[in-house]
């Protein structure tokens, strides 16, 4: 069977092993004596090790498996969880994460895993009086299924030919065995948990008939068992019991054959008479089997990708037709716009639905990293994880890792204080940390808080007027809310000591970055002594957003209605000149303007015109009004990228093609000015 087909299955598969063993070590570790998590880690490693010896990446089984020898003494209470056991352990799941990586690589050679063995085992040694390896109870691997009396050999159909073999074996002192193999249902890789029982069966034996075919179960076209016919001389036991240790199979059902009280069946007849089935029943029995329908199915995000780029042509060529309808005023074409615009919004309400991920995926890589960091500090830190079913596209999921990380680490880098520290002010011994998700409209809010030291708001302005960020003057007006937006200005710390977690100087001005180019915001709340809060705004995803089209020297701009906050038109003799900057007064507040015309390099209009058309957007805190031509209003666009040789122009996030067919630039506000 050629194996590489299912390295993609493969390595999904060892990668969520390897999160549920991160998530389920930290939990033992907080409480040794629960059995129950280490039932889960003993089951990921033996999943791990047997998907691994199929794939014929012995290093990475041979690895999983002294961990699973370890894992028994726990299991088996001869051993207790303590820090030694627990931090080799971590070490342990670290190396498999990067044997994975390196596989998905293309690099095979998985490197030697000798010294980790060696660990394992002295450990081991020390506290078992045994060195025996323990196996795998088939109860724990794979969920328990009651045989019905129908269950048996006779389901197989057999010819005059497969009775002939079976009777010419029987002559020859072979056992001849049926088997009923059972799978896991939710089993990811059925066709090589069928080539794992057919490799250790042809081992000593031949499998003289299947059902389903050899095919079929090759190609995992089967539901959660099946049945085969097998010849073997020799212990049928060890055999047995080898099919049980394979992960995600059990032997449900195992007996001799008589090849004398096999039958071949009339040609229209294909199974034997059935009792009669009342309605009730049979609706029950229809009932009972729907649990185990898999609704699920895995697929490659390029291909959501594309679908997306389908429904954004869609909606594209939709903006189209109501620009003829409207033009032509076509009464009944308005009409089939109207009812294509619905079912166009329903496609895509179902695409965006379908790219959306738990948080989930993001948040669980975040518990290992705070241990091991408030260990590395010397800080006592309790975690705390809230709304992580919350759910963003992914292209979203894929770029808000990093600011988290590093909003993270830099909380307990400077925001909490030590255990001694904490007891000194009066303070728990142990610091709380938050990281929270929700829904809120299209957006999704994200927070993380701690209870430590807080932002010092006089700290930060005298580094800020010995940066030259401000004047005295200016750092005087500000208030504490304003002076704490001053962590995310380029080069900005107020860290004494520069380490290697933080207090470099380049991290949260990054993080603000890169949050506002997925058209995001990012705020932080402080109260020296009691902590800080960080709040990040993002829209729900990226592909398909609100926009504002405006119009300058005849060419149309969409500017995302995320950083929108008001339209206004404004007279000539409202405009107030201050050393060369443009002030209008707004509801008792001074607005910059900025013409957008200078700002992307165009020619601007001669004359003065009676009225001025100003979009009120905003950079963070920042608000700016950006002078147009023309208004034309809101619409729905679907972003393109501009590829790699335009990619990455200051001010441009990147394209769509409008109603009538025109290329039109997306504004990016945060780079813009």
């Amino acid at each position: 069977m050629d194996m590489t087909k299912y390295l993609d299955v493969f390595l999904e598969e060892s990668r969520e092993h390897i999160r549920s063993l991160n998530s389920r070590l930290l939990e033992l570790e907080k409480s040794p004596g629960e059995t129950s998590g280490l039932n889960e880690i003993f089951r990921s490693a033996h999943t791990l090790k047997g998907m691994s010896s199929t794939m014929g990446f012995d290093q990475l089984a041979d690895l999983t498996h002294h961990m699973e020898n370890l894992l028994a003494e726990l299991k088996e209470g001869r051993m207790v969880a303590n820090s030694r056991v627990v931090d080799v352990l971590f070490e342990c799941i670290d190396r498999l994460q990067i044997m994975t990586d390196n596989i998905a690589q293309g690099n095979n050679s998985t490197g030697n895993n000798t010294d980790l063995i060696k660990t394992l085992e002295t450990i081991r040694a020390g506290h078992a009086e045994t060195a025996a390896l323990e196996t795998v109870q088939p109860e724990e691997t794979v969920e328990q299924k009651e045989l019905t009396p129908t269950s048996s050999s006779q389901d197989m159909v057999y010819n005059d030919y497969d009775i002939s073999v079976l009777k010419e074996a029987l002559k020859l002192g072979y056992n001849i065995k049926y088997m009923k193999i059972g799978i896991a249902p939710n089993s990811m890789m059925k066709a090589v948990r069928a080539f794992m029982v057919f490799k250790v069966l042809e081992e000593a034996g031949e499998v003289i008939k299947s059902n389903p075919s050899a095919q079929e179960l090759d190609e995992g076209k089967y539901d959660d068992h099946f049945e085969l016919v097998y010849i073997c001389q020799g212990d049928v036991e060890t055999i047995m019991a080898k099919i049980n240790q394979i992960a995600e199979v059990k032997l449900l059902q195992n007996y001799s054959l008589d090849p004398a009280a096999l039958t071949v069946p009339e040609p229209t007849t294909l199974s034997a008479p059935q009792a009669e089935i009342s309605p009730a029943e049979e609706q029950a029995a229809h009932q009972s089997k729907i649990p185990h329908l898999k609704h699920t199915v895995r697929v490659d995000i390029e291909r959501l990708d594309n679908l997306m780029n389908l429904v954004g042509e869609l909606v594209m060529y939709k903006g189209r037709l109501e620009q003829i309808g409207s033009i032509y005023k076509l009464g009944e074409l308005n009409n089939t716009i109207e009812q294509i615009n619905r079912i166009t919004s329903d496609l895509q309400s179902v695409v965006m639905k379908v790219r959306m991920v738990p948080i989930e995926q993001v948040f669980n890589r975040f518990p290992r990293m705070i241990r091991d960091l408030a260990k590395e500090l010397g800080k006592d830190v309790d975690f705390y994880i809230e709304g992580k079913e919350t759910e963003l596209d992914r292209t979203v999921i894929d770029e808000i890792g990093d600011p988290l990380l590093h909003l993270l680490r830099n909380a307990i880098d400077h925001g909490l204080e030590s255990p001694q520290e904490r007891m000194r002010l009066g303070k728990p011994r142990q610091s709380k940390l938050y990281l929270r998700a929700r829904h809120e409209g299209n957006n999704v809010y994200i927070e993380v808080e701690d209870d430590g030291d807080g932002i010092n708001p006089n700290k930060v302005r005298a580094r800020a007027v010995k940066n030259g960020l401000l004047s005295t003057l200016e750092a005087e007006k500000l208030s504490d809310e304003e002076i704490s937006m001053l962590i995310f200005e380029s080069g900005f710390s107020t860290a004494n000591v520069v380490t290697d977690i933080s207090g470099r100087g380049v991290g949260l001005d990054v993080v603000k970055s890169k949050i506002e180019a997925m058209n995001g915001e990012i705020i932080v709340e402080s109260r020296p002594g009691l902590g800080s809060l960080f709040k990040i705004k993002l829209p729900l995803t990226l592909a398909i957003i609100q926009a504002m089209m405006v119009t300058v020297q005849n060419e149309t701009y969409a500017i995302p209605l995320t950083s929108v906050d008001e339209t206004t038109m404004i007279s000539p003799h409202d405009i107030k000149n201050i050393q060369g900057q443009e002030f209008i007064s707004l509801r008792g507040s001074i607005l910059p303007l900025l013409h957008l015309a200078r700002l992307v390099e165009l020619p601007e209009n001669v004359g003065e015109p009676d009225d001025i058309y100003v979009v009120v957007v905003h950079k963070g805190s920042r608000q700016i009004g950006l002078v147009v031509d023309t208004l034309i209003g809101q619409q729905e666009i679907v972003i393109k990228n501009l590829g790699k040789i335009l990619n990455g122009i200051p001010g441009i996030a990147g394209a769509i093609i409008a109603g009538d067919g025109n290329v039109c630039l997306i504004l990016d506000i945060a780079t813009l000015f």
